[in-house]
C-alpha cells in the first residue's frame, strides 16, 4: 500500500517526483489556467494560497498514505508541467483512482501518456493494486484517448453527475485491471518511449 513518500520515477523525457516546497508557482500556473480546469469540478485558481493548500494536502497524503501526487517534470529543463495522482485507496479491494493535469502549453506532446506508464506500473507493482479507476467528462476527448491508449476500458456513464462551472456535466467511468495492464506489456514500452 502507499508508502510515506512516493519514489522518483523516470521515463525517456520525464521525471515524476513528490511535490515539494518551491513547486507552488508552477502549480499555480497550471491550475489557474481555465483551459486546464475546463472539465474539472473546480474553478481556475485565483490565489497562490490554493497552491499552498495543494502542496499541504499532498504532504499530508504522503504522511498518512491517503494518496500519491507526483509532479511531472521535464527532465531536460527541470520544469514542473503537471501532476499525476493515485488516490481514494481501497486497501481491502486493492483499488484506487487516477487523476492527472498538464499545463496547456505542454499539450499535444504525449507527456501525460508517457508520465502515466510508470505511475501505473508502480501502482500495480509495488502498491499491489488490482484495479485503477478514472472518471472524466465525456466531452474531454483527449483525456479519453489517453486512458484508452493505456488500456483503460470504458465501463459506465452517469448523466449530470457534477456541476462544473455552474452547468451540469456527465461522467464516463474507465477501469484498468492489472491483468489488462499485464497483457499490454510490449505496447507499454512504446508509449513510454514515444509519448
Amino acid at each position: 500500500m502507499p508508502e510515506s513518500m512516493p519514489p522518483v520515477l523516470t521515463t525517456g523525457r520525464l521525471t515524476l517526483r513528490p511535490l515539494a516546497a518551491g513547486d507552488e508557482a508552477a502549480l499555480f500556473a497550471i491550475f489557474s489556467d481555465p483551459e486546464v480546469v475546463r472539465y474539472w469540478s473546480r474553478n481556475a485558481w485565483t490565489d497562490m494560497a490554493q497552491a499552498d493548500e495543494m502542496l499541504a494536502a499532498a504532504l499530508r497524503d504522503y504522511a498518512d498514505g491517503g494518496g500519491l501526487r507526483y509532479g511531472i517534470v521535464v527532465s531536460a529543463t527541470g520544469a514542473l508541467i503537471g501532476v499525476a495522482s493515485l488516490f481514494a485507496f481501497n486497501r481491502d479491494n486493492r483499488r484506487c483512482d487516477l487523476g492527472y493535469a498538464l499545463g496547456s502549453r505542454h499539450w499535444g506532446h504525449g507527456y501525460v501518456s508517457e508520465a502515466l506508464v510508470p505511475v501505473l506500473e508502480h501502482a500495480f507493482g509495488a502498491l499491489g493494486m488490482n484495479r485503477i479507476e478514472a472518471d472524466i467528462d465525456p466531452q474531454n476527448l483527449a483525456s479519453g484517448r489517453v486512458l484508452e491508449k493505456l488500456g483503460f476500458r470504458q465501463e459506465g456513464f452517469m448523466p449530470e453527475r457534477w456541476i462544473v462551472h455552474g452547468e451540469t456535466a456527465d461522467t464516463v467511468f474507465y477501469g484498468l485491471l492489472k491483468r489488462y495492464w499485464d497483457e499490454r506489456a510490449p505496447s507499454r514500452s512504446s508509449v513510454d518511449a514515444a509519448g
